[in-house]
């Protein structure tokens, strides 16, 4: 159940912008693409990734003008220049634009793939790295690989895969707020944010599950105009 990494590629050789994206999708990695500067803004602007592999000499807006305007937004996903552009200046030049690494064409697949790798293992955080098995609140654990809530009573109530998935998102990021575009995106993989009441809906059926009181929740709560908390010491 563990959720994929993201990765935006943006690439105007079609045949090399192919051939990379297959070899991310063999190591587990999702991957969305974009031809141009400008359709790399607008689907980063839209959706939330792991890290941004990045070509200087793309069409509509070059590459540097992109990352300049990524870290204006975004001062934490890494980026990744993969280019042509091979002079020291360039070089310089990239990583004073916020790159955090720069890889020249040609290039070592093998070397692309470990430098992938180690870029977005940086930005994980330490719950991201490990597996989470189980997870007690209050009096009830929740068992993620079986998809069961169990009660202190001995009782057991049967999870869905969502209602899982979102569990350990919210518990994973707990005392962060974790936006609605965020969840649709992880739990029900939107590319494009439709309503969200069926995440109230989930947001409703936890409380049930954990709260003493419904109306005055501690764990699971709502945060306006951006999502939902879960809240635990």
């Amino acid at each position: 159940m563990q959720v994929k990494q993201r990765i935006l590629l943006v690439e105007d050789e079609e045949h090399l912008l192919e051939a990379i994206k297959l070899n991310l999708e063999l190591e587990g990695y999702r991957v969305t693409t974009a031809t141009d500067g400008k359709k790399a803004l607008k689907i980063f602007k839209e959706e939330r990734f792991n890290l941004i592999i990045l070509d200087v000499m793309i069409p509509e807006i070059d590459g540097f003008q992109v990352a300049e305007t990524i870290r204006l937004q975004n001062t934490v996903v890494p980026i990744m220049f993969l280019t042509a552009k091979n002079s020291s200046e360039d070089r310089v030049t990239g990583l004073k634009k916020g790159a955090d690494d720069y890889l020249v064409k040609p290039f070592n697949l093998e070397e692309l793939i470990l430098r992938v790798g180690n870029l977005i293992r940086r930005v994980m955080k330490g719950d991201d790295l490990k597996e989470l098995n189980s997870y007690v609140i209050g009096d009830k654990t929740i068992y993620f690989n079986s998809y069961e809530l169990h009660h202190a009573d001995g009782s057991i109530t049967s999870l869905t895969k969502k209602e899982t998935m979102l569990l350990k998102l919210l518990i994973e990021r707990r005392n962060e707020a974790v936006s609605r575009e965020q969840i649709l995106e992880t739990v029900w993989n939107y590319d494009v944010y439709p309503s969200t009441r069926t995440i109230d809906n989930f947001i409703l059926t936890f409380r049930k599950y954990f709260e003493p009181d419904q109306k005055r929740p501690t764990y699971f709560h709502s945060i306006r105009g951006v999502g939902y908390k879960f809240m635990d010491q």
